[in-house]
């Protein structure tokens, strides 16, 4: 009984002491806040005029957000850790660390610190704004912000997308120079490096170094943390090496259709040439207009000429079949031709057992010109010599032949044939030593045979060759 009344009086008088504690412990804090405040004048660094101020940095990598290659930049989302020394904060106690709201940061002197490949950034503040301030009692200070920044990383796309980019995080003092501040990385300088995850890049590693830059308004201290970034390439197979791969073979299917089937070769060459090009406007719409010539523009380029080539082979295989077949009716008229000469020769044989005018009318009727004779008028008058025709042509009548006389070239035209351009005849000798040379194909389907394998080879050769040199190198 006598313990039960002791407890329940010793309770009280403990809790009641460990609240005046906490009351004094607050009451000195703000004191100390308050004192260390009065005449502190936030326009002046720490040790102004001494010796330089070294200001530690680390960072903690929160996200990669997205990269960007037609903007040239990148998003991250990180923790800004900076750490220097305040001799004006000192409150006595080393061991004791004071953390404050981040509005205190306002109050104090603060590096002027930005990001010198910045092109956006924003303070994150929800719920309130993300800063934290640690004083020491020593006068350190830690200070700390989380924000989102935009960054500029100028990538080089001459093997997209089989490339690797190098993208740079670049801290620097803004004002002072290496003279009043000196910034260095902490021994443990970048945190949270490997769990980030990127959806089309992998990192394969990170690396800091500082560096001296001089500008135009003197010589500052620059942080540099670069990240090394390799691409993905699970997306770009199925989305674009894949298609192109199919859309050529698909080129080959006219290969096994027959030549005369026109409709359906020329429908099928003209929609793998378009779908080519639709896939070559999408790739190209995501990326920036460069100059230079990318990995994945050589793919499309030669896609698409496999694909145009083949269409370019029924161009030739339909020429090849009915050149053929102008051949053979050309063949069909030249004797036809033959066999009306034959006639005229046994119209000569007889003219001396007929008369003139049954020699002309037989004349008019024979298939060598193909058309009436304009000399039809002449059948029903008598035969005499022309004197008022025109002088280039005249009838001439002997006694026992009859026979047109055509007036003679004259003198110029003569010399303007014998004066033709050489460069017209070298050109014509050129076709026709290469007409001749050309192998004679008599059937249009060995075309057909030889392409069915001449144009996989190829392709499978430039595969192996485009995927040895981006991929090995």
């Amino acid at each position: 009984m006598i313990f039960i009344i002791l407890f329940f009086t010793f309770v009280p008088v403990q809790l009641d002491s460990a609240r005046e504690r906490i009351v004094d412990r607050m009451e000195n804090v703000t004191h100390t806040v308050t004192r260390i405040l009065d005449g502190y004048d936030i326009r002046l660094r720490p040790n102004f005029g001494g010796d330089p101020l070294y200001v530690g940095m680390d960072l903690t990598i929160a996200s990669f957000d997205a990269i960007s290659e037609v903007n040239m930049d990148y998003t991250i989302t990180l923790y800004l850790n900076q750490y220097w020394k305040d001799e004006r904060l000192e409150f006595g106690l080393t061991e004791e660390v004071l953390t404050l709201s981040g509005d205190f940061a306002d109050r104090i002197w603060v590096p002027d610190t930005f990001f010198a490949n910045d092109k956006n950034s924003f303070l994150h503040d929800v719920t309130e704004r993300n800063k934290l301030v640690r004083l020491g009692g020593d006068g350190s200070i830690t200070y700390g912000m989380r924000f989102t920044a935009t960054l500029a990383c100028m990538m080089d796309l001459h093997y997209y997308p089989l490339d690797s980019q190098n993208c740079t995080v670049e801290i620097e003092s803004y004002g002072y120079t290496v003279s009043d501040v000196v910034m260095y990385w902490k021994d443990t300088p970048v945190r949270g490096v490997e769990d980030a995850e990127l959806p089309q890049f992998s990192i394969l590693g990170h690396g800091t170094n500082d560096r001296k830059e001089k500008l135009a308004t003197g010589i500052y201290q620059r942080l540099s943390l670069s990240f090394k970034l390799r691409r993905n390439i699970g997306y770009f197979v199925f989305q674009t090496y894949l298609p192109c791969i199919l859309i050529v073979m698909l080129s080959w299917v006219s290969f096994w259709i027959n030549h005369e089937a026109t409709s359906a070769r020329v429908a099928l060459g003209i929609t793998t040439v378009l779908t080519m090009t639709t896939i070559s406007t999408g790739v190209r719409s995501s990326l920036p207009r460069i100059s230079y010539v990318k990995a994945i523009d050589i793919y499309l380029v030669m896609c698409f000429v496999f694909v145009f080539a083949a269409l370019l082979e029924y161009a030739a295989v339909n020429y090849t079949y009915w050149g053929a077949r102008a051949k053979k009716r050309a063949k069909l008229k030249n004797r036809d031709l033959s066999a009306s000469t034959s006639v005229e020769k046994d119209l000569k044989s007889s003219e001396g057992t007929r008369s003139p005018e049954e020699i002309i009318a037989l004349r008019e009727c024979t298939p060598t010109s193909g058309r009436v004779s304009p000399l039809l008028g002449l059948r029903s008058k008598p035969l005499q010599v022309a004197t008022g025709a025109p002088p280039s042509l005249r009838l001439q009548r002997d006694h026992t032949n009859l026979r047109y006389r055509t007036r003679p070239h004259s003198r110029n035209s003569r010399n303007g044939a014998t004066h033709k351009p050489r460069v017209m005849h070298a050109l014509r000798k050129g076709a026709t030593v290469l007409k001749a040379s050309m192998p004679k194909i008599r059937d249009v389907n060995v075309i057909d045979t030889y392409s069915r394998v001449i144009f996989p080879i190829c392709f499978l050769i430039f595969n192996a060759v485009y995927w040895v040199f981006y991929v090995i190198d």
